[in-house]
């Protein structure tokens, strides 16, 4: 068998392996993120290093960055699905190192949270709810709550940490289905964010504290980049699911200043009302305005209205 080094050496005496090689060279060396990397540690970098690495730079140029190049992840185009490749320093030379992408750190956290709390559940239309399916119908109302609903994304993208909107109105007048097309429209951005319906939610936690899962799910919900609260108001209201649940999300989100949503048949004022009176008929009006001011701080109203799209 031929040594490896007089292989390329035979190899190096071709003019057209070294036309090529050149023209390889030239390709990499000239790709903008490898230029960038050579800037950022422009006083470690020899051309030594850079011609012992230019198989290593040569894979990194040829994948997919940020997503950039990939449809979905599912399609991925790069060598580990999912991961994408980032450039380091070694020793003597320059080496690629894989991490996981955007999508894939998207995909990882919401089965994490999909495994964690069981009301995620949303319906398959409103999965599928995008910017361009929404029925503006000439309504104020639900166009208001549109270009608000974009004006949210083009903000958040630009780094910035917009208000939320709490949507009320009707049964069947499309405020769960507007969630799901904002966060249909985030996900393309590579945003994070997660729709829970609180009826569901509030029950869950209750059985939650049998199994020792509730002060996880709480940080969850609390932590989350955008949380989507869907029809809240709709639950039968305990003290303890007010207080020591809803409460300390909410103050969380509000210290940290993170983008919550509501959905609700009620507007501010019913809300509380519906907030005041516990099932066993105790009236707690300070804590019900607590628990009012956090969810004005988060979100600014917007009434939907038109017909039932349900029937």
């Amino acid at each position: 068998m031929e040594r490896i080094d007089r292989t390329l050496r035979r190899l190096a005496s071709s003019e057209n392996f070294m036309k090529r090689y050149e023209q390889m060279k030239e390709q990499v060396i000239s790709d903008p993120d490898v230029k960038a990397f050579f800037e950022k540690n422009r006083q470690d970098i020899t051309d030594g290093m850079i011609e012992r690495s230019l198989v290593k730079l040569y894979e990194y140029t040829s994948q997919s960055k940020q997503c950039r190049g990939c449809e979905s992840l599912e399609k991925c185009v790069n060598i580990m699905q999912g991961f994408h490749p980032e450039l380091v320093l070694t020793r003597n030379s320059i080496d690629v190192q894989y991490e996981r992408c955007p999508r894939k750190v998207m995909d990882d956290e919401k089965r994490k949270n999909e495994r964690l709390i069981r009301s995620l559940h949303v319906p398959k239309d409103i999965l599928q709810a995008s910017f361009s399916s929404l029925d503006i119908d000439g309504s104020p109302g639900r166009l208001d709550a549109a270009e608000k609903a974009a004006m949210f994304v083009m903000n958040y993208i630009d780094g910035n940490k917009p208000k939320g909107l709490y949507l009320y109105g009707k049964f069947g007048v499309g405020k769960s289905y507007l969630l799901g097309a904002l966060a249909n429209e985030l996900a393309k951005k590579q945003i994070s964010s997660m729709i829970v319906y609180v009826p569901e939610l509030l029950r869950e936690m209750k059985t939650a504290i049998g199994d020792n899962t509730l002060n996880e799910k709480i940080e969850a919900l609390k932590k989350e980049p955008i949380l989507m609260l869907d029809d809240i108001g709709a639950e039968a209201m305990s003290s303890w699911t007010r207080d020591e649940v809803l409460g300390p999300i909410l103050q969380y989100r509000m210290l940290e200043k993170l983008p919550t949503f509501f959905t609700s048949n009620f507007n501010f004022d019913q809300l509380e009302h519906h907030l005041t009176y516990s099932q066993r008929g105790e009236e707690e009006k300070m804590k019900a305005r607590r628990i009012m001011e956090r969810i004005k701080y988060l979100s600014e109203p917007v009434m939907l209205d038109g017909p039932n799209r349900r029937n």
